[in-house]
């Protein structure tokens, strides 16, 4: 019972982050205060409380605004639903003691879910923003980096495993960024593969690289085929990178496992 009530809690704070989450990008996009009352996007009317439920208040709204019924936004339901799994996962892999870090002691378990949650917090806001409006905002890629690295240092982790991390996988894009002039990866790719690598260290940092390289060929082919990009659309790689960095968060060792396995 009391595994069930903390995943259940967990869900919940992970669908109201959700809702916190959709303000951010698109207050951000539309250059509106993050703080200032939530307001309808098409009629400027201000939106009651009891309309901003997490995911409720969008199906009893049938999707609608209540005063001009404009479509409201597809992803605040699905990026509720999403952050409220994810944080669930996080507890849940807390719980299970699966795939923890071996510098993770186990007072510091509480600690490495506060870092896991904040950072998918970013992630995903990283994840939506490259994918709807192809850039990724340094107002969020450098502060997950900042993050990244306080909590890290203060549970322990080897300085020398993110050094390295952060140097491999930002030099990675770096080094594209220089050959190509700009024109296979930007600015926002390298500060991703910092934040990848200094979260990760090498080994897992690149078995999400490889995630994000194979999510990427399969997304952009999907694009492609349901008409959402032309071949001379940008990709948005951002998103693929963020997403391989969160499932590689979740299941990266037992992926890397499987694959040493493979080998020996």
């Amino acid at each position: 019972m009391t595994i069930f009530l903390t995943l259940i809690f967990a869900a919940v704070l992970g669908v109201l982050t959700g809702s916190i989450v959709n303000a951010t990008v698109l207050r951000t996009k539309a250059g509106l205060p993050l703080m200032s009352r939530a307001k309808c996007l098409s009629c400027v009317e201000p939106i009651h409380w009891f309309d901003l439920i997490p995911v409720l208040s969008y199906f009893l709204l049938k999707g609608r605004c209540r005063r001009c019924s404009a479509a409201i936004e597809w992803q605040y339901p699905v990026v509720e639903i999403a952050m409220g799994l994810l944080f669930a996962l996080f507890a849940l892999r807390i719980i299970l003691g699966l795939g923890i870090p071996s510098y993770i002691t186990g007072s510091e378990q509480g600690i490495l879910f506060i870092r896991d949650a904040l950072l998918s917090v970013f992630l995903v806001i990283i994840f939506l923003y490259d994918f709807r409006f192809s850039v990724i905002p340094d107002k969020f890629s450098i502060p997950a980096i900042i993050l990244v690295v306080l909590f890290n240092c203060l549970l322990g982790a080897s300085t020398f495993s993110m050094l390295l991390g952060g140097l491999a996988l930002g030099g990675f894009f770096s080094l594209q960024f220089l050959v190509s002039r700009g024109q296979w990866v930007g600015g926002g790719d390298i500060r991703m593969g910092l934040l990848m690598g200094f979260l990760l260290g090498l080994p897992l940092g690149l078995v999400s690289l490889f995630l994000a390289y194979v999510l990427g060929a399969f997304g952009g082919l999907v694009l492609l085929v349901s008409g959402h990009r032309s071949p001379q659309s940008h990709v948005p790689f951002g998103t693929f990178l963020a997403g391989a960095t969160i499932i590689t968060l979740i299941f990266g060792p037992l992926i890397l496992n499987s694959y040493l396995a493979l080998l020996y």
